[in-house]
């Protein structure tokens, strides 16, 4: 059989099926240029590191090195697919300027050291901090790409023993909105779907979801059931002409912050043509009054005019939504960095449930998540939520908690809600956190206002810890650096957006001095001599496994229950969705089967926000709305953005992601199939605006807002009218000097806003004013892939209209 090239056709071939079959095999493979299978010396289990899919895999081991990697033909994510990152991102581990040894900065500079020295000044300063200010003073930022049992070592250490309420993950800047629209809807974290109702529905939402490139080997699942008998319909809500707004029955392109009217009008219609399950919500819910009296003002002519899409295909998306048998919806960036994100997101949320479509084959919700482990943060305490989806506003849960961590309750920080990163750069800016240790991510490039991010960073009177694989532009920053092991060198456990744990196993040593990063967690803990209530240490575990053990005490009879998984069990052919236990021996595919969610005030994760003002809602008025425990249906408002198109900006900028890259490509970009298919940045304009501004394809321009400008070659392609969009992988590691080129930048954050959803606290990175600048011609087309959402299109002449 010829080889595919999974760069130019990265969905690979097609095996279609129809509904309620199951999904054919297909197991994709790649290995080491000139290796054949025979010459593998051993096959080790492990699981996707560069997207938040969860696709099983195998990790080809010869003479102690990855050599290449194969899919698991029985793991129910994936069925032995891998997309384009999994089959090639592994080649950057072996990356000749991976971090091997701990750096500290003596008179201005980086130098090696060794460990002792290294964790030494860490715990010192440490504790001069807590001497000083209390646990206050100290910030702990992770990443959505560590294990279970290293973000569950972390929270515990953060919050149990230093005190500190100050702990978030970049997650928050992929998956902090998905996680607050379930706890608002169904007084929890955890998604109701799964998967598998690909498998069965016959109408799939995809609501500001690209899953085509953020989840590719969920989108050939779709397209398999596509190119089958009786396929479903789609409806695609994205400003972009997306694979999934190609193959779409109907695409909704509105304007960027304009989702929750857009949502409005698709209820508004499912509503007044009679399509609402008056039964289910009657019996499983509770706020419906309110929000069939909020969108009556949100006709589909209305709508049309706010979100500038046409109204006979909001009519006909909402007929489509309303008829559907079998209902699936998926939700990602497209709402979650948006305006009024939370609110948005809930309002899909709103459809299933007064749709009753919860429970049931192909009827479900994801609200996904952006990172392989992003689920792990929210489930194990690693971004400001409780572990095992704790109250933190409900004393008995917090007394719980400290029973399981044996400390006294007092000591666990609850008086407010956890500190989001946001906040957190602020504490650092105004000087009252004066210790951040980041572990895993790159927020010198990831946050938005990078000028702002940079400038806190920094700061001398910020003592920066990074704990990091390679030396990127955060690391730069650091007083200390620390080498971590990755992906392939360490073992633990994932957990996808459907809720299925996977286990990934050590396949090699990692280089020089690198250490995993629980073992850096472990020795800070041991080092800062932290200790229980009864005076022993308060982390009882020294590897992967008993930590894996520890934390599923810590989830018993919690709704993420992992008590009925081991490292044994996780080594059968496939991961397993929690909550598995007695009850769920073999694991749960939905949730809220029967009806009955877990949003009793006794039990539930959170007591939900204010949509608008993101203030918590008191258990009281919680308990009096909700004393059963039913779903809660959230109306919300339409409101304009905080920062729109004027004279001097008239366009709207948008950042998102590429299928070949990953976060800030410190992985991605040093595999060279993922960075010959997207080299460099790009910016993407409609033809209509080219055609205004005089741009061409491949024309060099400077694309800036109130904060910046970012200098790129142009891509015309079939965005929407008034919208540019900007990849955000890029920094400045791979450029000549290592560092933003004076006048303009190359990252896409040099020009966002320094704004978040209220309820979520996710930044808002897709609703900035910009202009765009014609700076002269380019040397060729702009180096953006032509077979994803940045298609190019013929530009028409400079001045010319659409």
């Amino acid at each position: 059989m010829a080889r595919v090239d999974r760069i130019a056709e990265p969905w690979g071939t097609r095996t279609p099926y129809g509904p309620g079959q199951e999904w054919p095999a297909r197991v994709d493979s790649h290995l080491a240029e000139g290796l054949e299978p025979s010459d593998v010396d051993r096959w080790v289990q492990a699981a996707s590191l560069l997207h938040s899919n969860g696709d099983a895999m195998d990790i080809a081991v010869k003479d102690g090195k990855i050599a290449g990697v194969r899919g698991r033909a029985g793991d129910r994510v994936n069925r032995g697919r891998l997309g384009p990152k999994d089959l090639y991102g592994w080649q950057a581990n072996a990356s000749p300027d991976r971090l091997t040894t701990p750096l500290i900065r003596e008179n201005g500079r980086l130098v090696e050291t060794d460990w002792d020295t290294a964790m030494d000044r860490v715990v010192a300063r440490s504790k001069e901090l807590l001497a000083e200010q209390g646990g206050s003073a100290i910030g702990f930022y992770t990443t959505g790409q560590l294990f279970a049992e290293e973000y569950y070592t972390l929270g515990l250490v953060a919050h149990g023993g230093l005190g500190t309420s100050h702990v978030d993950g970049n997650t928050r800047l992929c998956t902090a909105t998905a996680a607050e629209a379930l706890k608002e809807s169904f007084g929890c974290d955890g998604q109701p779907g799964s998967y598998t109702d690909i498998d069965h529905a016959d109408v799939i939402a995809l609501f500001g979801h690209n899953m085509a490139e953020t989840q590719s080997v969920l989108w050939t699942r779709i397209l398999d059931r596509l190119a089958g008998p009786n396929p479903p319909q789609i409806i695609c809500v994205d400003p972009r002409p997306t694979p999934v707004a190609r193959a779409a029955t109907v695409h909704l392109a509105p304007r960027p912050g304009t989702n929750v009217a857009l949502m409005n009008a698709l209820l508004h219609e499912v509503i007044a043509n009679g399509w609402a399950d008056a039964s289910y919500i009657e019996e499983h819910s509770v706020g419906y009054s309110n929000l069939e009296e909020r969108v009556k003002n949100y006709s589909p002519a209305v709508v049309a005019g706010i979100c500038d899409v046409p109204e006979a295909d909001l009519r006909e998306a909402a007929r489509i939504l309303g008829q559907a048998e079998r209902l699936l919806s998926t939700v990602l960036q497209g709402f979650y960095q948006s305006h009024q994100a939370t609110a948005a997101a809930v309002q899909v949320n709103n459809l299933h449930i007064i749709r009753g479509m919860l429970g049931k084959p192909g009827c479900g919700v994801l609200q996904m998540n952006g990172q392989p482990s992003a689920e792990n943060t929210r489930e194990c305490g690693a971004d400001g939520d409780f572990p095992a989806f704790r109250n933190w506003s409900n004393d008995a849960h917090v007394k719980d908690l400290a029973r399981v961590w044996n400390v006294d309750p007092m000591a666990i920080p609850h008086q407010s809600p956890p500190t989001h990163v946001m906040q957190m750069m602020r504490y650092a800016e105004d000087g009252s956190i004066r210790m951040l240790w980041v572990s895993g991510t790159n927020p010198a490039v990831s946050l938005p206002e990078l000028a702002r991010i940079r400038s806190i960073l920094s700061q001398d009177r910020l003592f920066l810890v990074v704990q990091d694989i390679f030396l990127s532009e955060t690391a730069q920053l650091a007083d200390v650096v620390l080498p971590a092991a990755t992906w392939g060198e360490k073992t633990g456990t994932f957990t996808n957006a459907d809720r299925t744990v996977h286990l990934s196993e050590k396949a090699v040593d990692p280089p020089g001095e690198a250490k995993p990063d629980l073992d850096i967690f472990l020795d800070y803990a041991q080092r800062m001599e932290l200790k229980d209530k009864d005076g022993l240490p308060l982390v009882k575990w020294d590897n992967p496994e008993a930590a894996f053990e520890a934390w599923k005490e810590c989830s018993r009879g919690r709704p993420c229950d992992y008590t009925g998984l081991s490292y044994a069990k996780l080594r059968g052919p496939s991961g397993i969705q929690w909550p598995c236990n007695s009850a769920n021996p073999e694991g749960t595919e939905r949730l809220y089967a029967d009806g009955k969610f877990w949003a009793h005030p006794d039990y539930c994760e959170t007591y939900g926000r204010d949509l608008v003002t993101g203030a918590p809602v008191e258990p009281d008025e919680y308990k009096a709305l909700n004393p059963e425990g039913k779903a809660v249906i959230k109306a919300a408002k339409y409101l304009p953005a905080h920062e729109l198109p004027s004279g001097d900006f008239p366009l709207q900028l948008i950042t998102g992601r590429t299928l070949y890259h990953f976060h800030t490509r410190t992985k991605t970009g040093r595999a060279p199939e993922l960075q010959s298919a997207a080299p460099e940045v790009w910016v993407e304009v409609s033809t209509a605006d080219a055609g205004t501004h005089g741009v061409s394809e491949g024309d060099i321009v400077d694309i800036t807002t109130p904060r910046g400008t970012v200098r790129a070659q142009a891509r015309v392609s079939g965005i929407r009218r008034g919208v540019v969009f900007l990849p955000f992988h890029y920094g400045y590691w791979d450029t000549a000097d290592g560092k933003e080129p004076a006048g303009h930048g190359r990252a896409a954050n040099e020009l966002t806003i320094t704004d978040w959803d209220a309820a979520s606290k996710q930044p808002v990175f897709k609703t900035a004013a910009a202009r765009l600048v014609r700076v002269g011609p380019g040397d060729g087309p702009a180096p953006a892939p032509a077979i994803t959402a940045s298609a190019p299109v013929e530009a028409p002449a400079a001045g010319g209209a659409q």
